[in-house]
């Protein structure tokens, strides 16, 4: 459909809300299925986003009461131990993505079609 249109057919895939079932740590399974897609090859995911922060979870606006520092209160979010390993696990992905392709020998040494 973007292509179409004259558009790069590349999205930013979010993580929370639709995909998770908006359950923060379902996060990290998609994550997960998204990282695997990215190192097979798929060009067409740009990125990613991630309902994180410092502190796991969320926490209820209440008067009289004070805030947790670095914990959300919106949506429920991944805590930043886990928000570092999701993000080495897709870099290694983007990595493994940007890899030359093996070329078999016998295919690399004929000439380029015009």
């Amino acid at each position: 459909m973007l292509a179409t249109r004259g558009l790069l057919p590349r999205v930013v895939i979010d993580a929370s809300h639709g995909n998770s079932g908006k359950q923060n740590e379902k996060q990290l399974s998609v994550c997960t299925s998204i990282g695997n897609r990215i190192a097979v090859g798929d060009a067409s995911i740009a990125g990613v986003m991630i309902e994180s922060n410092l502190v796991v979870g969320n926490q209820p606006l209440q008067p009289d009461r004070a805030l947790v520092y670095g914990q959300s209160i919106t949506d429920a979010c991944i805590g930043w131990s886990e928000t570092v390993a999701t993000l080495d696990r897709l870099a290694v992905a983007v990595h493994a993505r940007r890899l030359p392709v093996d070329v078999p020998e016998n295919l690399a040494s004929q000439p380029a079609i015009a």
